[in-house]
């Protein structure tokens, strides 16, 4: 097999990066440019090889670098455009897409994450070849970059990511997927280089399988599947930092194994030194996901099985008190609750005491929830008598009343 010689930039140091005290009212703000270049190419992306259609909306300026810190701060509350981009369940349409991110920034939501499978599902029909080569001309990469654009024009901070990825996650081979995972994270980096500093780059979404999982036959808590983890992390990190000098100060979202259960932070990284560039890199954070206890946020869970309200802020005020030892801002990536045969017990004061209690925990700590959104069994939004959006359930809009 013939892969692409990206394998020298892993060997690279690392840059080392200063971070002064930001004078807040230098802030990153949008401001909207006319148009595309005389030439028809995407401004963010001149002096790349890749370049996207132009959006319809005025496209926003370059901004400023903004920390971890910072950037976790100013996102507040978010979602996710779940099962779109990172698997064939929903179809890309493009205006309803923009609906929805509509409808969430209407009620206050200053973030989308935006799952992306880069290399597995859709039948086959990738966005990258088996070397991590990005079809650059790929009809859904094209209404990816249309998403967003629209999102960071409203404006809001975006996240994309490597999703499911079953090739590095069931099928891990030292050496030949690291080369692939790196060559993969170059090229989209390099695509985005030049957009705005709002868009967050998250290296690996939950790692399982080889890194580790509840579910599978090879335990988180084993001392390899937290080496690799942390590995593979760094692989992808190292990837973004030397794809572009535009990306040495673009925020880079990891995550523990146990698709990234938060349990798992101090488990994976114990210490700051176990961090992507010793932890001195002032543009990392950390993203972790919990559907905890799985018995009442899973699909087949049950209301009858609520932890209590301690429980829940309990584990939340231990992950932010390991982050603080590590001293890296936290995005709470993905939570919620699903039910796949009886949605009625979602439309219960127990379930929205659940997403108001997780949001409102999390910003009181000062990190960012993004709550998981699939329009499925863990829906959020669901269309009218008239096509368009609405929330289900008063989830969200009672999810951000900091009355509890």
């Amino acid at each position: 097999m013939k892969f692409c010689l990206f394998l020298p930039m892993i060997l690279l140091l690392n840059l080392q990066l200063g971070c002064a005290p930001r004078d807040k009212s230098r802030r990153s703000t949008f401001i909207p440019t006319p148009n595309p270049s005389e030439d028809g190419s995407h401004p963010w992306t001149q002096g790349n090889p890749v370049q996207p259609e132009p959006s319809p909306l005025p496209i926003p300026e370059p901004s400023l670098p903004i920390n971890g810190f910072e950037a976790i701060a100013a996102m507040g509350s978010g979602f996710n455009l779940g099962n779109i981009f990172d698997r064939k369940d929903k179809p890309t349409t493009v205006d309803e897409m923009k609906a929805i991110i509509d409808l969430y920034y209407q009620a206050g939501h200053r973030h989308v994450r935006l799952p992306v499978t880069w290399m597995d599902d859709f039948e086959g029909d990738h966005l990258a070849d088996a070397n991590g080569q990005l079809r650059t001309n790929h009809p859904r990469l094209r209404d990816l970059t249309t998403v967003i654009d629209y999102a960071l024009a409203k404006p809001m901070f975006v996240i994309i990511n490597t999703h499911h990825e079953r090739w590095l996650k069931r099928d891990y081979k030292a050496g030949t997927s690291d080369v692939i995972f790196a060559n993969l994270w170059h090229q989209i980096a390099q695509h985005f280089a030049g957009y705005p500093y709002e868009l967050i780059f998250e290296v690996l979404n939950e790692p399982e399988g080889v890194f580790g999982d509840f579910t599978g036959p090879v335990s988180p808590f084993d001392a390899e599947p937290m080496r690799l983890t942390r590995h593979i992390n760094e692989v992808g990190y190292q990837a973004i930092r030397n794809s572009d000098p535009r990306n040495q100060q673009r925020l880079v979202l990891i995550l523990p194994n146990a698709q990234g259960n938060q349990t798992l932070l101090d488990e994976v990284y114990p210490n700051k030194g176990d961090l992507p560039d010793d932890g001195n890199d002032p543009y990392l954070a950390v993203s972790l996901h919990t559907y905890d206890p799985w018995t009442f946020c899973g699909e087949d869970g049950s209301n009858t099985k609520w932890p209590g309200s301690q429980k829940i802020v309990e584990t939340i005020d231990a992950a932010f008190l390991h982050a603080q030892t590590l001293g890296v801002a936290v995005n709470y990536g993905e939570f919620g609750v699903g039910r796949k045969v009886n949605q009625n017990e979602r439309n219960t004061d127990i379930v929205r005491q659940y997403y108001q209690l997780m949001t409102q925990t999390i910003l009181d700590h000062g990190m960012a929830p993004t709550v998981w959104d699939d329009r499925g069994w863990f829906g959020l939004v669901e269309k009218t008598e008239t096509r368009s959006y609405r929330f289900k359930y008063d989830l969200v809009p009672n999810a951000l009343k900091s009355d509890r």
